[in-house]
């Protein structure tokens, strides 16, 4: 008996590079900074579950996709710096050629990363043939699942992360 075959799109080659770069940029920040470790494995099931229902073109998939890139990268937009301090790091290791903190420097990867994974998400989640109603209920309580999941990690883990939480509500550009 013969498989159906599944080739790879487009949306979901940028799902999948996205969500792999993302993995693997916080399995080094984990092995950086011993201290994340656990918090960086359980985040990263958010993206694995993101790759694998997103490569079967289920729109669950696409919709943690886009709530989990999409709430990391707005939080490193507008709620803290580490985006901004990556970029800085990247300009003055353009200018320098010394780069002072790797650790803040890979913000910038992370950053567009996450990036790939919403445009993947969003082009699969468009590519579907059919569109439900119920979509718009479904997305966003993925989305309120996937943010309390991610609270969860991070009160479990990480406490001190919480702060940012308030702060979603109250952006401004760093």
């Amino acid at each position: 008996m013969h498989g159906a075959k599944h080739p790879i799109g487009s949306p979901g080659w940028l799902m999948l590079i996205g969500g792999s770069m993302f993995i693997v940029v916080l399995a080094v920040s984990a092995y950086w900074q011993s201290d994340i470790r656990w918090l960086h494995f359980f985040q990263a099931w958010m993206y694995i579950a993101t790759i694998v229902l997103g490569l079967r073109g289920n729109r669950l998939g696409y919709f943690i996709g886009i709530s989990a890139a999409g709430l990391w990268d707005y939080v490193n937009l507008f709620v803290t710096t580490f985006f901004a301090n990556g970029l800085e790091q990247l300009y003055q290791w353009a200018h320098t050629g010394h780069l002072a903190r790797p650790d803040v420097l890979i913000a910038v990867p992370a950053w567009f990363s996450n990036l790939l994974v919403i445009v993947g998400c969003l082009w699969g989640y468009c590519l579907l043939p059919t569109k439900r109603r119920g979509d718009t209920i479904i997305f966003p309580i993925t989305f309120v699942l996937t943010t309390v999941y991610f609270a969860i990690i991070m009160a479990l883990f990480q406490p001190r992360y919480l702060a940012i939480f308030p702060r979603l509500l109250h952006p401004s550009v760093p």
